[in-house]
């Protein structure tokens, strides 16, 4: 279990976490919804509902979950496939705005290998989408066994600019290269946020405050481009709404949640372009392990 504040809705929110069988996927319980058909939302694109500042899910009866990005990157970063989370708020905690308190928690509880053949979505053919000059693609593997990143991301904000990385994902290079990577805004644009009723549990405890080419934070950047690593972040837990892991190359030109979700619904959409394959059971979480000293400040 894990609690905190929601950083749109302001809530205080607490978390439980909760193996699953084969084959479940991940499923977030609204637990304090009552009265409708059904307050469990799968963590699938069919329920991607909002994609504004965050991803949000939302089942038939009309039950919505927000801002699930950090801790579905955390679960696709280390291999998890099969989890129930129970939520008593309108969205997921933000904790410290990264994924990195939510690998904790997960390896802190234990992850067990199930028995069973893990499938994942290998791409055949090029995937793309557009949002003006925002790009983002799907492609075929170039001999990696897995999904390889390559993102950039450019801001008129000199405290950001251009960045750009590439990463090959498995649990180690999640932990020591990506979890640990804190979601960011502008001073100038908490005004209006908090006008349009997000944000309201927003501060320097929970994210990168920047304000005209300078990073506010005391304590200043955990990486000199954290800001693209956090990008990367969120591109993991939102690809991961394709319901299984993805097999090949994704390489993004100013990424979000509204581009991301567009991306994996061409997957989804566009059949041809991939196939269904038996995957290895990931780099286990033991062996990765060491690495979470890194990741978890």
């Amino acid at each position: 279990m894990c609690a905190g504040v929601g950083v749109h809705s302001g809530s205080h929110v607490r978390m439980v976490l909760s193996p699953a069988p084969v084959d479940t996927g991940i499923v977030f319980v609204r637990s304090d919804v009552r009265g409708v058909p059904s307050n469990s939302i799968a963590a699938h694109a069919d329920s991607v509902s909002e994609t504004r500042n965050c991803t949000t899910i939302r089942n038939a009866s009309g039950v919505e979950l927000a801002t699930i990005e950090h801790l579905m990157s955390a679960c696709a970063g280390l291999g998890i496939d099969n989890l129930i989370v129970e939520v008593d708020g309108p969205e997921v905690p933000i904790l410290d705005g990264s994924s990195a308190q939510f690998v904790q928690v997960l390896l802190n509880a234990g992850v067990k290998q199930q028995v069973a053949p893990r499938q994942v979505i290998r791409i055949l053919e090029p995937i793309e989408v557009r949002m003006g000059a925002k790009s983002a693609a799907l492609l075929p593997s170039e001999g990696y066994d897995g999904l390889d990143m390559d993102v950039t991301i450019r801001f008129a904000d000199p405290a950001i600019g251009t960045q750009r990385r590439r990463v090959h994902l498995s649990p180690e290079t999640f932990l020591t290269e990506i979890a640990d990577a804190r979601t960011f805004g502008f001073l100038a644009d908490v005004e209006t946020m908090r006008a349009a009723g997000l944000g309201l549990g927003a501060s320097m405890a929970n994210a990168v405050v920047v304000d005209s080419g300078r990073v506010v934070n005391p304590e200043g950047l955990r990486f000199d481009d954290e800001f693209v690593r956090h990008k990367m972040l969120d591109a993991v837990g939102d690809l991961s709404l394709a319901g299984a892991p993805i097999c090949g190359r994704f390489v993004a030109d100013q990424p979000g949640h509204a581009l991301n979700a567009r991306l994996v619904r061409a997957l989804l959409d566009t059949p041809e372009a991939w196939c269904w394959e038996n995957g290895e059971a990931p780099e286990t979480v033991r062996e990765a392990q060491p690495a979470l000293a890194a990741a978890v400040r």
